[in-house]
């Protein structure tokens, strides 16, 4: 199973990337919530800021592009194997950032990917 960072979690049950964490968890893969609010979701802790975490496979991005700037060293510092986009956070400079950084990126929707079996 592949170690998930979730990059925008939140505690409110209706937002995607809480969604996600439910979703991943689910199906068995290990899931780290990072958000802005401490909480919980699903009983596992949001974590706040820039945690160093280690051993993730894959970052999936609910931050709009804005957002995501502050966050560009991290996600690249984390050496993750793969970025997704989720719908409304695509951005060009982040994926050239990566592409440059040897980290794969899918425009893609994690909920999708999982309930097709292709995350």
């Amino acid at each position: 199973m592949k170690k998930t960072l979730v990059l925008g979690a939140s505690t409110k049950p209706d937002r995607y990337g809480n969604i996600a964490t439910r979703r991943l968890k689910l199906y068995n893969h290990e899931v780290v919530p990072v958000g802005n609010r401490a909480g919980k979701i699903d009983g596992i802790e949001i974590l706040l800021g820039k945690p160093k975490v280690e051993g993730i496979d894959t970052i999936t991005l609910y931050l709009n592009p804005k957002r995501q700037i502050e966050f560009y060293d991290y996600i690249i510092g984390l050496k993750p194997n793969r970025i997704i986009f989720n719908p409304g956070t695509e951005n060009p400079e982040l994926v050239k950032l990566a592409k440059e950084n040897g980290i794969k990126s899918e425009i893609a929707c994690t909920l999708v990917l999982l309930s097709v079996g292709q995350y």
